[in-house]
């Protein structure tokens, strides 16, 4: 997500007045979505301080700070009454902080926010009394000033020495200057995202030509720069010897290379292109490295810079041979495929590279090589400035798990015109603040293929978008966003500019046409439904059994079917188990998550672990979805397109799909009721979720799908072995299963202990009550009988199992029985448990006598004594 700086946005197209909201609403008008407005959050006083003294003292917690004396210029005596030094130091001259960083020294200067600062946050600072010193300020680190993330020391703008800190040499610093201007912080930066077919808007001509686009602001081109010297074979020597593309993509298709000779590796950046940096999300390293990252952020052409004198003519452009590595710049070694683009030199190799005698010194669009890297030392450098295949690139940044600022860039297209302006911008910032001579002549190997143009009626935006879409206004359109447009009769031939390689067919022309005219113009008129026969069977379930949960308090939510393979081990899922047959995705979104979910509660945990990380102590989520087995052939013929498709190809082409359950799935974490002085229940303190909850939110699934599931005790990953039970329908078809998670599993996650889950196989409860009638059930007008039992059984002996024995025996005249106490203790002997039933009798058609009563009751005794060993206490 590319950051803005206002300023820098300034310098390509005319914004005015435009605040950055502005800004942000006119790129939302063309399609570029706006992430946040950042900057401008830090109120003075912020100032240059100098550290005078620095005193470190070792804390009784174990921590070491340093209280420091830093002179702040003319604030030196703003401090309040009463906060006199402790130190012996005249207070007048200087001001006492207590730091907790250790990468500066005496003589530094730094960046110090005094009382009456604000920080982004809102955080307001405040003199304060802190490990036995008054701290009159802070001294502050980049990301608590909002320039990044690094928090691991505080800004050094100068070391002690004079070198170049934040700031470079070419700044004066005087202690009380205001830092607010100095490090550009009351300057605000747009973030946008920007989709897969717009590459060129992460850059700073992109967008900005975007704006123009929205408000007709006038745009200039950063890249139309001239291009001093030319291209000539005296220039250094490229061969682009990728002969044999892969897949009939060639994988390079231009390679510009230009040198500077003469440069000074010790010249700092300028401080107004670090900040820039800083403002655009990437930190400063050296004046060559930052050209290239500057370059690249203002244009959109990815650079590398090569030190010169490491280089062995020709740079070759070659796929890698098999078994190949290469050491990158971030000191990993890689372990090199076939369908690698590298560039190479002609420095020898031991033992070649499959056949190559030359050694590789970058991976192409993705990373540099360490052997030709630039140091301290550095003073001729070469430029490479190119044009990359995307699939190729996209391809070997996910190989290698090796997503770089470059490959993002050219994975999504390129500006193939581009690399000679680039590196004519590159090498006059070099020179400029570096010194050197740039080579007359440069290298201009390959040809990029030019766009082919695209034809299209002239209505055909009027037919798509259903607005009127005038010819002039299409063509006119077109044109603004740089295609080359010819008129023939009632078509267009359309050239798309060099930047816009998406343009490839006219839908994508319709596109830029209707966004132009902004989507906010686009008429919101509701199509009208169609006449048909309303929700099937399966739609009704599936939404009476959301609507039922939710009713029961939990939350909805909506999960990517992605997972990791890592996560059946997670959840003790054994070996053999039929959820191990995963459906693996051929080109997933995320390397780490290859494979689709067997079941929904797989990818549900993600969602409880995004909320207990963010600070969540409840959770209680559920999620609708599908379950994904490979159990299908894999094989299917392809089906007419005529219509004709016969029953026979229609179960081939059902078989060969992978199983695709509907199931219900949720997790619930923490209280099920929160503590309150106002709880009736356990003294107002708060009362978790049990295992007999997920069991209840099983029978709220089944009520609501109009159906009976039958509860038995069960052993099943990721669930607690002996808190947990597996539901079956009528016709013994396992549907569900549910309680407590088992402790390995909660650990492993990070849930709380004793977090409970649930998983409804919607498909075959949809299926078994597919065409049954559903009757209300008449309410009754005789009288409700009631006995209660006690009943001493073995410690084996279930709930269900009782309730099962209890309504067998009472027959028709049972209408209710349910478990309601369970004793264990020094009143039963060991090995048993007491279990209290609460049996509703009724008959349908007159009022129960007495006889009847007793009847059901000695039936009721003697089934459980008989069937489970139970004795009546």
């Amino acid at each position: 997500m590319p950051k803005i700086p206002m300023s820098w946005l300034g310098e390509s197209v005319a914004l005015g007045s435009a605040t950055p909201e502005e800004v942000a609403a006119a790129l939302v008008k063309v399609g570029l979505e706006e992430e946040g407005i950042s900057g401008g959050g830090v109120e003075g006083p912020l100032v240059v301080g100098r550290v005078l003294s620095l005193v470190k003292e070792a804390q009784k917690n174990g921590k070491t700070i340093n209280y420091c004396r830093v002179d702040v210029g003319g604030l030196n005596d703003a401090a309040g009454p009463g906060h006199a030094p402790d130190d012996g130091v005249d207070y007048p001259t200087s001001r006492g902080i207590v730091c907790g960083a250790h990468n500066f020294v005496e003589g530094d200067y730094v960046v110090v926010v005094l009382p009456g600062g604000v920080l982004p946050g809102p955080f307001p600072i405040a003199g304060r009394k802190t490990y036995g010193h008054w701290s009159d300020g802070m001294i502050c680190s980049a990301r608590e000033l909002g320039l990044g993330e690094d928090h691991t020391g505080i800004i050094v703008l100068r070391h002690a020495d004079g070198s170049a800190g934040l700031v470079g040499t070419d700044v004066e610093l005087t202690p009380g200057d205001d830092a607010i201007e100095l490090l550009g912080l009351g300057e605000q930066t747009v973030e946008i995202t920007v989709t897969p077919d717009r590459g060129y808007c992460f850059s700073i001509r992109g967008v900005a030509r975007e704006y123009s686009h929205s408000t007709g602001a006038e745009f200039t081109d950063p890249a139309g720069i001239p291009v001093m010297g030319a291209a000539s074979a005296a220039g250094f020597e490229v061969v682009v010897e990728d002969q044999a593309p892969i897949r009939g993509t060639v994988g390079c298709d231009r390679f510009v290379a230009r040198a500077l000779r003469g440069f000074n590796p010790a010249a700092a950046s300028p401080t107004w292109m670090r900040r820039r940096l800083e403002q655009s999300g990437m930190r400063s390293i050296s004046l060559a490295v930052d050209v290239t990252n500057y370059v690249m952020l203002e244009l959109g052409q990815p650079l590398h810079a090569y030190d010169l004198g490491k280089l062995t003519a020709p740079i070759v452009v070659r796929r890698a041979a098999p078994g190949e590595k290469l050491v990158t710049l971030d000191d990993a070694t890689r372990d090199l495929s076939p369908e690698d683009l590298l560039i190479t030199d002609s420095a020898a190799v031991s033992g070649g590279a499959g056949g190559h005698g030359n050694r590789a010194i970058g991976m192409a669009g993705v990373m540099g090589g360490q052997d030709t890297e630039i140091s301290d030392a550095t003073t001729d450098i070469l430029i490479e400035a190119a044009h990359f295949d995307p699939i190729t690139i996209a391809r070997t940044a996910r190989r290698h798990k090796l997503g770089s600022e470059a490959s993002r860039r050219f994975e999504r297209g390129v500006d193939t015109a581009l690399p000679p302006a680039a590196v004519q911008r590159a090498l006059a910032l070099m020179q400029e603040f570096g010194g050197g001579v740039i080579d007359e002549v440069f290298t201009d190997a390959g040809h990029a293929t030019e766009l082919a143009p695209v034809t299209m009626e002239i209505d055909f935006p009027t037919r798509i978008v259903g607005m009127d879409f005038p010819a002039d206004e299409v063509v006119a359109s077109l044109e603004a966003i740089g295609c080359h447009v010819t008129r023939l009769g009632e078509q267009l031939a359309v050239v798309p500019p060099t930047w816009r390689p998406d343009l490839d067919i006219p839908v994508t022309l319709v596109e830029e046409v209707a966004r132009l005219r902004g989507y906010a113009e686009m008429p919101s008129i509701l199509p009208v439904a169609p006449p048909g026969r309303g929700l099937t069977h399966g739609q009704r379930v599936r939404r009476s059994v959301a609507r039922a949960l939710a009713d029961a308090g939990l939350t909805e939510v909506l999960t990517y079917p992605f997972m990791s393979v890592e996560r059946l081990d997670e959840c003790l899922v054994p070996a053999d188990d039929k959820r191990r047959k995963l459906v693996r995705l051929a080109n997933p979104l995320a390397a780490e998550k290859p494979v689709m979910r067997p079941r929904v509660l797989f990818t549900l945990f993600d969602a409880v672990k995004v909320n207990l990380g963010r600070g969540s102590q409840d959770v209680a989520v559920f999620e609708v979805g599908r379950g994904y087995l490979d159990t299908g052939t894999g094989v299917a013929a392809r089906l007419p397109l005529d219509g004709s498709v016969t029953d026979v190809q229609l179960k081939e082409l059902d078989a060969a799909l992978p199983e695709q359950l509907r199931m219900v799935a949720g997790v619930l974490t923490g209280s099920r009721i929160y503590a309150g002085w106002n709880r009736a229940l356990a003294n107002g303190a708060a009362q978790p979720w049990e295992w007999s909850d997920a069991l209840a939110l099983v029978e709220v699934v089944a009520h609501a799908a109009g159906v009976v599931l039958t509860p038995r005790a069960d052993a099943y990953a990721p669930w607690h072995p002996g808190r947990a039970a597996v539901f079956t329908l009528p016709n013994g078809t396992p549907a569900a299963h549910a309680g407590e998670l088992h402790p390995k599993v909660c650990e492993t996650l990070g849930f709380p202990a004793r977090s409970i889950a649930f998983q409804v196989l919607l498909d075959p409860i949809i299926s078994f009550t597919e065409g049954a009638l559903v009757a209300a059930e008449a309410v009754s007008q005789q009288v409700v009988a009631k006995e209660d039992f006690a009943f001493v059984v073995p410690a084996s002996v279930t709930a269900g199992a009782l309730v099962a024995a209890v309504r067998e025996a009472g027959g028709d005249l049972v209408e209710d029985a349910r478990v309601f106490d369970v004793y264990e203790g020094a009143q039963v002997e060991a090995g048993h448990k007491s279990m209290a039933v609460n049996v509703r009798m009724r008959a349908a058609d007159h009022t129960l006598s007495a006889d009847e009563v007793l009847g059901v009751r000695e039936a009721v005794i003697a089934a459980a004594t008989g069937q489970l060993g139970a004795v009546l206490r």
